[in-house]
This record gives C-alpha cells, sequence and structure tokens, in this order.
C-alpha cells in the first residue's frame, strides 16, 4: 500500500513540474518573440520613437531683411523679444498647464486654448506660440514657476521694429501673425503657425526676399521635454535688406505738412520713376501691429471717418478738379479744336441749354488765350473747349494719360479711378450722356476720379518729355553684406498723346501758373532762389458753385468744403522732382496745397536752405 501510494505521488509531482516546466517555456517563447518583434521587425521604427522622445528639432527664425532710405538710413529693424510656447506632447496635464499660466500672464485661459485647438494636427511635438514679446515680468514668474509648468518653453525671436512712429507707414507697411487660411497657400508654405509675416505695404509685397530661410538646431531633452544639450546647429540665413527709392528728409517733411490735415504727398524724380516720398495722413504706428493691440486700439483705427488704413496715395480717389485741365488743353491742341492764340470770352459764365455754367471768377477773365486760361484756370474756357472735344475724346486723351489705369506701383490695392465715357454712363445707368455733362468732365468735376499717383505720373510724365514711367519705390535689394542682389530698371510704361510742339505749349502755361503775378500759384513760387517752379491748381468742389453762391463756402460743413489739389515740377528746365498734393476738405489748391509742395521741392533741392515756415517763425 505504501508503495502504492508512494507511486502515486511521484506521478502527480512529475506531472506538476511537468506543467510548471512548460507554463515557464510558454512564457519564455512569448517573451523571446515579443523581444524579437521589437528588436527585428519594429526594431527601425521603434529606434526612431525613441530617439524623437530624446532628441528634437528645434527651428531657428530668419532675421527679417532691414529697411533702409536712399541715403542708407535705416528706417526698420529688429529687436529680440521673448515668447511663450507650449509643447503638447510635454504639457501634461494640458489644462492645468494653461490654467496656472493664464494665471501668471493675467491672460483668459480660452485664450490660449483657442491657439492649441488650431494646431491640432501638427506634431505634438511642435511648439504652439501662445504669447508673444512678454515683459520682464512675466518671463521671470514663468522661469520662477518652471518646474509647475511642464511644456511650457520661452523663445527667443527677432521681432521687427519700425524705428520711427508713423514713419511711412502706408508705403512700409506692417507685419502680422499668420492666419490659418494663409498657412493653406502655397507661397506660405514655408511658414508655420505663429509666424509673422508682411500684411501691407512692402512688407507684403516684398516678403519673399524679406523673410529669409529659417534655421534649426538639433538638441537633447529630458523626460521633462527640458533642454540638456545642442547636438547640432544649422544658422537661420537672414533676408535681405531692401534699399528704398524714399528720402527719408523729404518724407519726413511731408508728414510734417500734413500732420493735421487728411491727405497724401507724393514726390518723384521725372526722369527714372523714383518715389522720393509717399505721404498718407492720418497714419498710424505699425509696431502695434507686431507687438499687439487691444480691440479698443483696433476699433479706433479701422472707425476712423478719416480712414488712417487707407493708403490715399494709391487708393483714395477724387475729382481731379482743374488739374485736369491740363488732358482738356492736350486734347484740344491735339484734335485741332484749339491752338496756342485761340481766344475765348469768359464773362463769369456760359449758358448751355436752359443752365449757367459759371466759372469760378464771378465777374470773369475776359478774353482770354489758352496761356492765360491756364494760368488763371478759367472754367468757361476749357468748357467750350470740352463741348468741342465731346466726352469720348477727353476720355481717350485721359485713358492716355494714364487715368482710369493702375500705375502699377509695387503695393497691393491700387485703385484705377473712373474716366467716364457715354457708353460707360448708359450701361451703369440705363441713362445717354447728356452734352452737358461733358462740360462739368472737362474742367475734372462730374465722374471723374483719379488717384494722387495717378496725378503725379502724369506731371511727371509731362515734366520728363511726355513718358509715363513705372513708379519705382525699391532702389535695390542686397544681403546683409551689401551685395547687390538686384536694382529695379526704369520703366517705360507709354507716353502722353502730344507732341512736342504741343507739350512746350501746355508747359509754358504751367510755368505761368506759378510765375506770373495772375497765376493761381504765385503765392506758392520759390522766393529767393533761382530755382522756377511749373504746376497746376485745383478745387475739387463737392457742393454746386449755385449752392455756393448762397453761403460762403467758410460757413460749409466741414466734410462738404473742397479738397485741394496742387501738381508741380521743378526746374521748369530739366526738371529732377515732380510732386503731388491732395489735401481732403483744404479749400483751395492754391493757398493749402501749392504751398507744401513748394516746400517739398526745396526741401530736396535745397536741402540747406530754411524753409518758408522757419523763416516766417524768425
Amino acid at each position: 500500500m505504501s508503495d502504492f501510494l508512494t507511486n502515486v505521488n511521484a506521478d502527480w509531482f512529475r506531472s506538476r513540474i511537468s506543467g510548471v516546466i512548460f507554463c515557464v517555456l510558454a512564457v519564455f517563447v512569448v517573451l523571446i518573440s515579443r523581444l524579437f518583434y521589437l528588436q527585428v521587425v519594429q526594431g527601425d521604427e521603434l529606434r526612431r520613437l525613441s530617439e524623437n522622445n530624446r532628441i528634437r528639432l528645434q527651428s531657428i527664425d530668419a532675421p527679417r531683411g532691414l529697411v533702409f532710405d536712399r541715403n542708407g538710413r535705416l528706417l526698420v529693424d529688429n529687436r529680440p523679444s521673448f515668447g511663450v510656447a507650449v509643447i503638447p506632447k510635454d504639457a501634461r496635464p494640458m489644462a492645468d498647464v494653461l490654467s496656472k499660466l493664464s494665471k501668471l500672464l493675467d491672460v483668459p485661459e480660452e485664450d490660449f486654448i483657442q491657439k492649441v485647438k488650431r494646431q491640432q494636427g501638427a506634431s505634438p511635438y511642435k511648439p504652439v506660440l501662445l504669447m508673444q514679446d512678454i515683459g520682464r515680468d512675466a518671463l521671470a514668474a514663468i522661469a520662477v514657476n518652471k518646474f509647475d509648468l511642464p511644456g511650457v518653453t520661452i523663445e527667443v525671436k527677432p521681432l521687427r521694429h519700425y524705428i520711427d512712429k508713423q514713419f511711412a507707414a502706408h508705403l512700409v507697411g506692417y507685419l502680422g501673425e499668420i492666419s490659418a487660411a494663409e498657412l493653406k497657400m502655397k507661397k506660405y508654405a514655408d511658414n508655420r503657425g505663429g509666424d509673422y509675416i508682411g500684411k501691407f505695404g512692402i512688407e507684403k509685397t516684398y516678403e519673399k526676399l524679406l523673410r529669409g530661410e529659417r534655421g534649426g538646431r538639433q538638441v537633447e531633452v529630458n523626460a521633462r521635454g527640458r533642454n540638456v544639450r545642442v547636438i547640432d546647429t544649422v544658422d537661420a540665413i537672414p533676408g535681405y535688406n531692401l534699399h528704398l527709392t524714399i528720402d527719408y528728409e523729404v518724407q519726413k517733411k511731408a508728414e510734417s505738412l500734413l500732420a493735421d490735415k487728411a491727405g497724401a504727398v507724393l514726390a518723384i524724380i521725372p526722369s527714372t520713376g523714383e518715389l522720393l516720398a509717399m505721404a498718407s495722413s492720418p497714419s498710424f504706428d505699425q509696431n502695434i501691429f507686431v507687438s499687439g493691440m487691444s480691440h479698443k486700439e483696433w476699433q479706433d483705427l479701422s472707425t476712423n471717418p478719416l480712414r488712417p488704413m487707407e493708403n490715399k496715395a494709391i487708393q483714395g480717389t477724387y475729382p481731379p478738379a482743374s488739374v485736369y485741365k491740363i488732358i482738356t488743353a492736350m486734347a484740344g491742341l491735339e484734335e485741332g479744336v484749339i491752338d496756342e492764340n485761340t481766344v475765348f470770352e469768359c464773362n463769369g459764365s456760359i449758358w448751355y441749354g436752359d443752365r449757367a455754367f459759371r466759372c469760378w471768377r464771378r465777374g470773369g477773365h475776359g478774353a482770354i488765350t489758352l496761356n492765360t486760361a491756364l494760368a488763371e484756370s478759367c472754367d468757361v474756357y476749357f468748357y467750350q473747349v470740352g463741348q468741342k472735344l465731346g466726352v469720348d475724346r477727353l476720355a481717350w486723351y485721359a485713358k492716355a494719360c494714364g487715368f482710369a489705369n493702375p500705375t502699377e506701383i509695387d503695393l497691393d490695392h491700387e485703385s484705377s479711378g473712373l474716366i467716364p465715357t457715354a457708353a460707360w454712363k448708359y450701361a451703369r445707368t440705363g441713362v445717354p450722356w447728356q452734352s452737358g455733362e461733358t462740360l462739368s468732365i472737362a474742367i475734372g468735376q462730374g465722374y471723374n476720379l483719379v488717384t494722387p499717383l495717378q496725378q503725379l505720373s502724369m506731371i511727371s510724365a509731362i515734366a520728363n518729355g511726355g513718358r509715363l514711367m513705372k513708379p519705382e519705390i525699391i532702389q535695390y535689394a542686397a544681403v546683409p553684406e551689401n551685395d547687390l542682389i538686384f536694382r529695379p530698371e526704369p520703366r517705360e510704361l507709354g507716353v502722353l498723346p502730344v507732341s512736342e510742339k504741343n507739350l512746350e505749349i501746355i508747359k509754358k502755361g504751367l510755368w505761368t501758373v506759378v510765375n506770373k503775378r495772375k497765376g493761381t500759384a504765385w503765392q506758392a513760387r520759390l522766393k529767393n532762389t533761382d530755382i522756377e517752379m511749373c504746376g497746376k491748381t485745383g478745387t475739387a468742389q463737392l457742393v454746386g458753385r449755385a449752392r455756393v453762391k448762397e453761403q460762403d463756402e467758410e460757413k460749409l460743413a466741414g466734410h462738404l468744403k473742397s479738397h485741394a489739389w496742387f501738381v508741380a515740377y521743378a526746374p521748369a528746365e530739366n526738371p529732377e522732382i515732380a510732386v503731388t498734393v491732395i489735401v481732403e476738405h483744404g479749400k483751395h489748391g492754391s493757398s493749402t496745397a501749392a504751398p507744401i509742395a513748394r516746400e517739398i521741392i526745396q526741401t530736396y533741392l535745397l536741402p540747406d536752405k530754411p524753409d518758408s515756415e522757419e523763416m516766417v517763425k524768425r
């Protein structure tokens, strides 16, 4: 019996041992299989993931290209700034991290949440910029609490800095954070969320040249995502520097003369088309778009009735007023309707049908020729020239002089203006053109609309002998070491539709405007100098003369007062500068716009001579 029990116990023990051995072997087989799968089958992929956990690539923003004036004066540079970013993979739990960060920075938590949500789908190791250009106090607060803020990093970036607040703001433009829609565009394929790109002006037009090429560094991080060491670095390549055609002193003078007005001032070199100044008023500080602005600041800008965000030089459209008489004179001479000696009688008005079309001088100018009509800006003379020409012939000459067409300047949102024809009116209103409407068109009123830059282009072409030049704003682009990359060549867009003989007749009239006592710009001449200026005044009426007759214009509401125009060039022989001035509701071109043009011309041609304002103060 005992032997039997002994054998039974031995068999039971052997079976238990076999079971244990089998289980152990099974576990080893599973472990070996798993190790084989992890190390052989998935080895490369897991090794890559492991490296990504330990080694990361960090982006290095390229310093944006600098901007200079034509004489090498620095206008726009970059300054270092600190930004707060979060790495989603390391910020655990994300809600707690964002909550703590919002309290430290006194920023609504929802703002941070929305920024993180916008980056969903991107790499979890890619930093999400939460706040740009933080101050020293915020930087210190984050540094003190860094162990409670896993995944939060401080990024040092170059930030755009516009040295003179509001200087050439509409020309230079500004930067803004790239939007979700822009990130999907092909031209922004190299950009990422949080980047700042050109939104306006040359910052936008020349974005590709200015932005440079992003660099990067390979760093080793610890379990909390903190940098341990830098393994390798590829330096960023700075953007190209842009040297503008703008002259700092001329631009500064233009802006100071417009300081308390709404309008625009432009200056150009007639022979090359290089812009010396482009001032639009009121202006704005571009730095607030980079450092951030409050909702109230944006509302103040966007709802301001004087439209500070509009570049009036290329976007503002106005009746050309008496400046258009240059076109009427040109058309009349070329079509043989008048010649230099043609005389018309001005008695203060002309009757057409049952309506009296008045001249600005109520007593009239008497019997006058074209030269006197231009000099004294006689409306009745040009009413009669326009009547003989008709609206369509006037429109053809206006368009050939660059009106109703963009000038092709390298800036966005340029307006084309409007030059009406009989067909245009019928298509727009269904009403045929009335011949009496041509009289208003002939003196630059009616449906006519032009931009200040178009007026500048036209007067510049008269100054240079008839060539319509493309307005240039870039003198050249260069790498930071000043090696030249490209220099735009002067480009002719067309020629004025006028013979050399007739152009000289018109130029003689423009000379008389300024240099003869009865000329409308006599008071704006360059006194005590050898420089003679040629020009044409204009007063774009917003209220009909019949109404103004009943009440003095001084009593009109500000928004009903006329716009003041003046176009000019100097010297009269071999002109070196042409200028256009528009002052909204400035009343008269002779008293408001012409003196501004004189100061601009004097600043450029006689930089060492005190201007008229300074002489008056003395």
